[in-house]
């Protein structure tokens, strides 16, 4: 889109969003989320009222739209009328719904292996193994470079990852020869999976559909996504008794109880716990059972 086709008022709020170093992912959200009010409201959204807020949320209730969507909309239309408008009493009416925790999917170590094997070709393989084997996110993934692999310090830099934070992942042996393989076939300069353009990095979006071709040769039948290594490192990690405060620094969680969602699906630890019932001393029943 150039210059001309953007109006006045979207390009303020392109600047007010620019100078809060916004990424440009949660550009296109908010851009997005305020094109969709103003296609409800029919109009012009600046001269929206605190009534028309109210019905749009209201209409995306009713729209039975996810409550991800919906509190990603209502961060868009808040941050548009409280600092592109300069109006924070239009908003009183919008609220963010409860989202429900559910348990992720997570692929066995058999599963894993069959996936990575059905990857379609050694880049993909290459970059599904650094998902799973340093659990990191699917942007993370295509955003690697050459130079964030230490090899002496066995560590992957992760340049600003979730929330702008660096951090450091852990690198295997067996991650690092896979790398090495695919360093040798493709020689990538900059980027370590470069895009259909060597100078572009590969989008996410090749990468969920990679992974879906995967899973369906791999005959998975789970929903797998990218997430889905990144859940499956997590649980695989807390089975082998790997302390949960080392997950959440390898992990880049923030806090603590978001890495502890791992341990409602780690399914070995939970086998291994003995249930208090073991420990009591029950009398046999002699009676004959009803017939």
């Amino acid at each position: 889109m150039t210059d001309k086709c953007i109006s006045p008022l979207r390009q303020r709020m392109i600047e007010d969003m620019t100078v809060r170093k916004f990424t440009a992912k949660t550009q296109n959200d908010y851009i997005r989320a305020v094109k969709n009010f103003t296609i409800f409201l029919g109009r012009s959204p600046d001269t929206a009222s605190n009534e028309d807020l109210r019905l749009f949320q209201l209409h995306l209730s009713e729209k039975r739209v996810g409550a991800p969507t919906i509190n990603s909309t209502i961060s868009a239309l808040r941050f548009f009328f409280t600092v592109t408008l300069d109006r924070a009493d239009a908003i009183k009416h919008l609220t963010f719904v409860p989202e429900p925790r559910k348990i992720p999917v997570v692929l066995s170590p058999e599963e894993v292996a069959r996936f990575l094997e059905a990857a379609p070709g050694i880049k993909y393989k290459a970059a599904f193994s650094v998902a799973y084997g340093a659990g990191l996110r699917v942007s993370e993934v295509a955003a690697l470079k050459v130079s964030d692999i230490d090899s002496e310090r066995m560590m992957l830099r992760v340049d600003q990852g979730k929330g702008r934070k660096d951090r450091h992942a852990m690198l295997s042996p067996l991650l690092l020869e896979l790398l090495r393989d695919w360093w040798r076939i493709a020689r990538p300069k900059a980027w370590l999976f470069p895009g259909r353009d060597p100078v572009q990095p590969m989008t996410t979006r090749q990468l969920n559909r990679a992974c879906h071709a995967a899973a369906q040769m791999a005959e998975i039948s789970k929903r797998v996504t990218p997430h889905t290594l990144r859940h499956s490192f997590a649980t695989h990690l807390l089975e082998q008794n790997v302390d949960i405060r080392v997950i959440q620094v390898l992990l880049g969680h923030s806090k603590l109880e978001t890495t502890a969602l791992y341990t409602r699906i780690a399914t070995n630890t939970i086998r291994a716990v003995m249930s208090p019932l073991e420990r009591l001393t029950l009398k046999p029943k002699t009676d004959e059972p009803p017939a």
